[in-house]
């Protein structure tokens, strides 16, 4: 049997947790933060259960920016304290956006540096899939979109969030949570264009579900009308979206705004990846594409224009599971890196 220490990764944000080992056990479970903070201990200790039996933690978090804590200060020193007790003792580490692996007794001394990490620790990791001295991550999860410059042999410096929405590599838009009307200002509806009404009827979850790039989910009401993310339920909410019954808006009518929808949050995407191929001075080498919403990463990478530019899929290089729970796998293999070179 190996002495190498294993370690876990896991990435604690407002509406999913996800672990990850490094050597392909992936897992993600939707747990809505802001609804139950006082579960979060126990939700992870219930991932750490199920997955591969680990020696160690490592953590990075952007659930800190849940509204049930009063300020992000607040939201990192709680997590840590969950974190902590669902280790039950485990050696634990906590990833800081400067690169670093810390105790969470120093994580809390420097919280504006743990919180808002998972895409530091994706992109120090994925410099190691550049085939160019320059490249481009697209990283499209339920909630948000990361659209990072990577450089081979480069850390990206530290960063916080609002800084990053300035600067167009934080987008919030996913393809499961994010509010159709936020995606859409007006929408078709039978020859006509339609203000749409701004009430959260519906997500992006049911265009994606509509048009088949999404599974359905019989059993997951992670839904705006809490029913089940079918194709039968997701069509009502599109319509309900327009204020529109069953008699007045038929499939043929989702599909309509589905298409409308998702072309419009592609644009979103390209105009901001634009904005960042243009600060970095030169088109990138390649471009790696991963998370939930990687179909949805490819479509933007082909519209960018650069056919001649390759794109890396980690679900293709990895797997699905893995590309879902990127940050988790990257983090669970810089951990591991960083203990074999202190060795």
């Amino acid at each position: 049997m190996s002495n190498i220490p294993r370690w876990l990764a896991i990435d604690i944000g407002g509406a999913n947790l996800k672990v990850a080992d490094g050597l392909g056990y992936a897992a993600s479970r939707r747990f809505e933060l802001w609804r139950n903070p006082q579960g979060l201990s126990q939700a992870m200790r219930a991932m750490f259960a199920e997955a591969p039996q680990c020696d160690r933690i490592v953590a990075s978090m952007t659930g800190e920016l849940a509204d049930c804590y009063a300020n992000r200060r607040e939201g990192v020193l709680a997590i840590l304290a969950a974190l902590e007790e669902a280790a039950d003792g485990r050696h634990t580490r906590v990833y800081l956006t400067s690169g670093q692996l810390v105790t969470p007794a120093v994580a809390r001394r420097q919280a504006h540096l743990a919180g808002a990490s998972n895409w530091h620790a994706l992109a120090s990791y994925l410099t190691g899939f550049l085939q160019a001295d320059s490249g481009l991550l697209l990283d499209i999860g339920s909630t948000t979109t990361d659209i990072l410059p990577l450089v081979r042999g480069t850390v990206l410096p530290p960063s916080t969030d609002l800084q990053r929405l300035r600067s167009g590599q934080l987008v919030y838009t996913g393809v499961v949570r994010t509010p159709l009307c936020a995606v859409l200002p007006t929408v078709p509806y039978r020859g006509d264009e339609l203000l749409m009404p701004h009430e959260f009827f519906a997500t992006m979850r049911d265009v994606y579900v509509i048009l088949g790039d999404l599974p359905e989910d019989s059993v997951d009401c992670g839904t705006a009308d809490e029913r089940p993310a079918t194709k039968a339920a997701s069509r009502a909410r599109l319509g309900r979206s327009i204020c529109a019954d069953d008699i007045e808006f038929h499939h043929k009518d989702a599909v309509t705004i589905a298409k409308y929808a998702a072309q419009r949050q592609a644009m979103i995407l390209v105009e901001r990846a634009q904005r960042v191929v243009a600060e970095m001075g030169s088109r990138p080498g390649c471009i790696v594409v991963s998370g939930q919403g990687e179909f949805l990463a490819k479509r933007v990478v082909q519209q960018l224009g650069y056919p001649d530019v390759p794109c890396i899929s980690v679900a293709e290089r990895l797997s699905k599971p893995v590309s879902l729970c990127a940050p988790a796998h990257a983090l669970a293999v810089l951990a591991q890196l960083a203990e074999s070179a202190a060795a």
